[in-house]
C-alpha cells in the first residue's frame, strides 16, 4: 500500500496544542506537511492563555525534523481567524489544509443556560469555524486546491442534555461544510466533517472505565485522509471513534403525497409520512437541495404515485 504524505502542503490546526488537534497536527507533520499550529491554551470555559500547550507541539514536530510554527490568535473574532490564516501565507506563501479543532465547553441545563455561555461556546466552534474559512477559502479557492475538515459532534447529530450551546455549535458546523463544498467543488477546495470520540480533556467528570481504548490518535488518520490530495468527497460528515470509521449522513422518508390536506389528513397519514422504509438520501454536493426540490416536484407531477 502506497503511503499517503503531505509533502509541499500547509496544513493550518486549530486548537493544535493538545488532545485530537495534537493528534492531526503530529500525523500530518511525520507525513511531510508543514504546520501552523494554532492554540490560545485557554481552560475548558475558554478563559486564560498558555502559549505551552501550542509551542510544545511546535517543538515536538521541529525535533522530528520537520518544520511548523506556533501561532496564539483567537478563532473566536473575525481578526484573530485572519490572522492565524494569514501567518501560514506570511511564512509558508500558502494554505492548503484547514483543520478547525478549537473548542471550550460550557455546560448548564437549558432552562438555566446563560446567554454570555451560550454566545461563548459558538463564538470558538461555530463562528471560529467561519472566521477562519472566511479568511482561508479564497486563498484556496485562488490555488485551486484546499482540503477543509471541520470538527462536530455527535451532540450535533443528536442533542445532549446541559451542552445546548455545544449542540447547536456543531449542528450549524453541518451547514457551514455543505455549503463549502458545494460552493468549492468547482474550484478544487473540498470541505468534510469529522465526528470524533476520543477521551481528552473534554471527558473529565465522566467515568470512562468502561470505555474500550478511545485515544485521539485512533481519529487522525480519518482526519488526514480528509485533508488529503487523494480525498475523493466532499460534504460529507464521517464518524471515528474507538476504532470505528463510518459515514454519518441526512435522510428522508419517501413520504406521502396529497394534491391538499387536511390536520385529519396528516393524522391519518402519520405512519407512512414517518416511515423509514427505503429512505432517500440526497449528498449535499454538487446540489442536494436541488435534488431534494426535484423528487418533491416529480411526486407532485406524478400525483404521488
Amino acid at each position: 500500500m502506497t503511503e499517503l504524505r503531505f509533502d509541499g502542503r500547509v496544513a493550518v490546526i486549530t486548537g493544535g496544542g493538545r488532545g485530537l488537534g495534537r493528534s492531526y497536527a503530529l500525523l500530518l507533520a511525520a507525513r511531510g506537511a508543514k504546520i501552523v499550529v494554532n492554540d490560545v491554551g485557554a481552560g475548558m470555559t475558554g478563559e486564560g492563555r498558555d502559549t505551552g500547550p501550542a509551542a510544545d507541539v511546535v517543538r515536538e514536530i521541529v525535533a522530528m525534523g520537520g518544520e511548523a510554527i506556533l501561532s496564539t490568535a483567537s478563532v473566536a473574532t473575525p481578526e484573530g481567524g485572519a490572522a492565524i490564516v494569514q501567518a501560514a501565507l506570511d511564512r509558508f506563501g500558502r494554505i492548503d489544509i484547514l483543520v478547525h479543532s478549537a473548542g471550550n465547553v460550557r455546560r448548564a441545563p437549558l432552562k438555566e443556560m446563560s446567554v454570555e455561555d451560550f454566545e461563548a461556546v459558538l463564538d470558538v466552534h461555530l463562528r471560529g469555524a467561519f472566521h477562519v474559512v472566511r479568511a482561508a477559502f479564497p486563498a484556496m479557492c485562488a490555488a485551486g486546491y484546499g482540503r477543509i475538515v471541520l470538527t462536530g459532534s455527535i451532540n450535533g447529530l443528536y442533542g445532549k442534555s446541559d451542552v445546548v450551546n455545544y449542540s447547536v455549535a456543531k449542528a450549524g458546523l453541518i451547514g457551514l461544510s455543505h455549503t463549502i463544498g458545494i460552493e468549492g467543488a468547482a474550484e478544487g477546495v473540498t470541505s468534510n466533517v469529522i465526528v470524533p470520540a476520543a477521551v481528552t480533556r473534554m471527558s473529565e467528570g465522566v467515568d470512562t472505565s468502561a470505555f474500550p481504548p478511545m485515544d485521539p490518535e485512533m481519529v487522525a488518520p480519518a482526519v488526514a485522509w480528509l485533508a488529503h490530495d487523494s480525498c475523493t468527497v466532499s460534504g460529507e460528515i464521517f464518524v471515528a471513534m474507538g476504532g470505528r470509521v463510518a459515514r454519518a449522513f441526512l435522510a428522508e422518508s419517501r413520504g406521502v403525497y396529497h394534491p391538499s390536506w387536511t390536520i385529519e389528513q396528516i393524522a391519518a397519514d402519520i405512519d407512512a409520512i414517518r416511515s423509514t422504509d427505503d429512505p432517500l438520501v440526497f449528498a449535499p454536493v454538487p446540489d442536494g437541495q436541488l435534488d431534494h426540490l426535484r423528487y418533491g416536484f416529480a411526486m407532485a407531477r406524478a400525483g404521488g404515485g
